[in-house]
């Protein structure tokens, strides 16, 4: 049994969110479910914060920042706004949930984890997959085991029209990337979680089928390099989403990872009193678990474990993929 988190019953926060775009509004939904106190909303379209009532609006996130009483902000705006919002709000001592990917430039890791060190405030990052219940399973499954080697895919549908629904993607300058950086960090981020933090990378990325449409990559595979290598695989082109799926080959063993289940050796695990949840913010499935994760360890001031520093490998994973043009780079 894993035990994520357990707390003394305490106050409600004041939240702030900063982006109300699709995901900003389920960082909403969540806190509205549970009965965190929103006191102020942030963003640049005044059409996004249309619709909410009794909240204090504002168009600077600078300006909310500086003026409201704020326990936890949440970074929920485009890839490249990141870096700059993190710090700002960590220099002012404010607790920050953002968004993956933790930033788009190497750079910005560095300058994140110095503000993040420097502050008496706590940073996390949705990183939100770890909290799966077959997530946990296999991170507990392999705690005393070698991992040979891993492969890892993500096949799924991106199109025109999701394209044109912002205009930051598909976009070096404000996406920081494609499929990479956008869909498959998450399972990236699983991978590194699991078998260990890569050292060296060599990938090649590829647009095969939105040219006419994006930038940036629609195709992407790498080889890393560590104590356990492993193997990945993604692509935006598929016909629809196919479910996210690692291979972990340990000894004789295959043990195969999804979203929602676990097979070892081609059987069902039983993976479903995996996760125990006790405190005052027992929130549901994915974001929800990881949001009530992080609030409870603001109130406790203790260490949320998906801290910068942890979701830098991931962000530097994918960065240095980028980098590698097909050849192997240092991580």
């Amino acid at each position: 049994m894993v035990i994520l988190y357990r707390c003394k019953k305490g106050e409600n926060m004041k939240a702030a969110i900063i982006g109300l775009g699709v995901i900003g509004k389920v960082h909403y939904d969540v806190l509205k479910r549970h009965g965190e106190d929103i006191v102020a909303l942030c963003d640049i379209d005044a059409a996004k914060l249309n619709g909410y009532d009794n909240v204090k609006k504002y168009f600077d996130y600078k300006k909310m920042l500086d003026e409201e009483k704020i326990d936890v902000v949440h970074i929920c705006t485009p890839h490249y706004l990141h870096a700059d919002m993190t710090i700002y709000a960590l220099e002012r001592n404010v607790n920050v949930l953002c968004e993956k990917p933790l930033c788009i430039r190497k750079e910005d890791v560095a300058r994140i984890i110095d503000a993040e060190n420097k502050s008496e405030a706590m940073l996390g990052v949705c990183l939100q997959n770890r909290y799966n219940k077959s997530s946990q399973f296999v991170k507990r499954y392999f705690q005393d085991k070698k991992i040979d080697f891993a492969f890892g895919n993500v096949l799924w549908h991106r199109d025109k029209a999701y394209y044109a629904s912002g205009e930051w993607r598909g976009k070096k300058e404000t996406e920081g990337g494609g499929v990479l950086i956008n869909q498959a960090i998450h399972t990236l981020d699983l991978m590194q979680w699991i078998c260990g933090e890569p050292t060296s990378v060599c990938a090649n990325t590829y647009n095969y089928s939105l040219k006419d449409v994006i930038e940036v990559e629609d195709t992407a595979v790498a080889l890393f390099k560590g104590d356990t290598d492993f193997e990945f695989f993604a692509t935006n082109t598929a016909k629809t989403d196919l479910p996210v799926e690692i291979r972990f080959i340990a000894g004789g063993d295959i043990v195969t990872l999804y979203p929602d289940k676990v097979l070892i050796n081609g059987d069902v695990a039983d993976i479903e009193n995996e996760i125990e949840w006790n405190g005052k913010r027992s929130y549901g499935n994915g974001h929800e678990k990881l949001i009530g994760h992080f609030y409870d360890c603001v109130a406790k001031k203790e260490k949320f474990p998906i801290d910068g520093s942890e979701a830098a490998k991931s962000a530097k994973e994918v960065l240095s993929a980028y980098e590698s043009d097909g050849k192997f780079v240092e991580i």
